[in-house]
């Protein structure tokens, strides 16, 4: 079953079945969850982590009791290098005794920082967009001609604050909005043989933080609660499910918090 398939996602049970994805930065938090997801939903699994190596193996692990290939990547996003060998080596690893392809990449990690405006470094600026809009290129880049062989796609994860201007994250705004960017303009150059979409999550929390420090968004969200990990993931399997007529769009999960 292809990915550019267009039979409903509701008469699959696992509609990814066989799927080969990789996940950047996926050993934790909204990675994790995504991976997790899209492993329930039958696809083989690639993750790449940076310092957190024991939760990257443990996850590797609760994903291979589901039934799918599963491999977790050491890999520097900085390090143009590492990230060419990371991506050869999730298509390798995923491919056991066939031929090598992915059919999905999503691009998660980053980096997130709160700084006033007017006090943002040049090393601070540069970090930023290294790691949330230079890396994504880079592993998109790596992972082309692997996507090419079947026709595959790329996922960005975005953010809503590269769609609204928060005053105290300019440096992360600014890398969001280029992230944006840069998924249109490559869904435009690799069409058609690659979609390419991103997701923008608003306000995700997690664990205790849902009920303690952010109930300020809550009150400004018209869904009347802050968003979930699994709010992003199940948007990314319907988006690694969907038509690969849809490409180009970026789409905020956000419970209408920028309206």
């Amino acid at each position: 079953m292809s990915l550019a398939s267009t039979e409903p996602l509701i008469l699959k049970s696992r509609p990814l079945q066989g799927r080969r994805v990789l996940v950047t930065g996926a050993a934790k938090r909204i990675g994790a969850g995504i991976a997790r997801c899209l492993a329930e939903a039958g696809a083989d699994i690639a993750i790449t982590y940076h310092h957190s190596r024991a939760d990257a193996e443990q996850l590797a692990e609760q994903l291979e009791s589901l039934g799918v290939r599963t491999a977790a990547i050491a890999c520097d996003l900085h390090e143009p290098a590492q990230i060419t060998a990371a991506v050869a080596g999730a298509a390798r690893a995923l491919a056991g005794s066939g031929q090598e392809r992915l059919d999905l990449l999503v691009n998660n990690a980053g980096a997130f920082e709160t700084a006033d405006l007017e006090h943002v470094s040049v090393a601070q600026w540069d970090a930023m967009f290294q790691t949330n809009t230079r890396a994504p290129l880079l592993v998109a880049q790596a992972a082309l001609p692997f996507l090419r062989v079947e026709g595959g796609r790329i996922l960005n994860i975005g953010s809503l604050g590269g769609l609204h201007p928060w005053a105290t994250h300019g440096h992360y705004c600014a890398s969001k909005a280029a992230l944006h960017m840069l998924t249109q303009t490559m869904a435009k150059a690799w069409a058609p043989e690659v979609a390419v979409n991103c997701v923008a999550p608003g306000m995700i929390v997690t664990g205790a933080e849902a009920e303690e420090g952010y109930a300020h968004f809550l009150q400004k969200t018209p869904m009347q609660r802050n968003g979930r990990v699994g709010d992003v993931a199940e948007v990314v399997l319907y988006l690694a499910s969907a038509t690969m007529f849809l490409t180009g769009q970026i789409i905020a999960v956000d419970g209408g918090l920028g309206l």
